[in-house]
């Protein structure tokens, strides 16, 4: 039968080897029963102030101070370190990484373009008309309506635009659903008030859930 070598390695508990303190010999190997660490001697070194050459798991990373200043991070998979929840480093190349702070940004030389839409007929807003401005141009009277949250929950500080065009129909805004969405204004109807004259222009404001206010050139 041919002859089977064991080879073991010098072992104990972190406890045990801490206690003892020895000093391996150089290229001599340890290992910790308890932890999976193991330290390689140089001769002259006693265990406690070696450094750890193997760790059994992959763990967590409690210092990398050479180059990159990362601190407390956890390994979560081969090639990379997770920084904090959103920052991950490519360990794949040699980089170092440093603190970024991030200021509110400055608009320079804003270039800000309304939507325009003319309407010929009663127009009931819908999503995507945030902001935007429409004209009302008929022979008859004709009303820009303001739908019911259920319908189209627009952003509290939604605002719609509208203007009289041309045409002897005077515009009105107003709900679609007068006793669920509420408007006001200082117009003479004031859940409906008109625009004044061809050409004035007023604002559809939202300010409360199914809550609006007009304001402008109304009557």
């Amino acid at each position: 039968m041919p002859v089977v070598t064991q080879i073991q390695i010098r072992r104990g508990t972190a406890a045990q080897w801490t206690s003892s303190n020895p000093t391996l010999a150089s290229g001599e190997q340890g290992f910790e029963t308890d932890t999976n660490k193991m330290k390689i001697g140089n001769g002259s070194t006693a265990w406690n102030s070696l450094s750890y050459a193997i760790t059994g798991a992959v763990g967590t990373v409690t210092s990398i101070t050479a180059g990159t200043g990362l601190s407390g991070g956890t390994i979560t998979s081969t090639g990379t370190i997770a920084i904090d929840t959103a920052t991950t480093a490519d360990l794949t190349t040699a980089q170092t990484l440093t603190n970024k702070t991030l200021t509110t940004p400055v608009i320079t030389n804003p270039k800000i373009t309304l939507t325009y839409s003319a309407k010929t007929a009663a127009y009931t807003a819908v999503s995507g008309d945030e902001g935007g401005v429409f004209s009302m141009n008929n022979a008859s009277s004709i009303q820009f309506n303001i739908p019911t949250d259920a319908t189209f929950n627009f952003a509290i500080g939604t605002q719609f635009n509208v203007f009289w065009l041309t045409g002897a129909g005077q515009p009105t805004i107003g709900a679609v659903t007068s006793g669920t969405t509420t408007v006001i204004s200082t117009g003479a109807t004031s859940a409906t008030p008109k625009l004044r004259a061809a050409n004035s222009m007023a604002t559809a404001l939202k300010i409360a859930a199914n809550s609006w206010i007009v304001i402008g050139d109304i009557a």
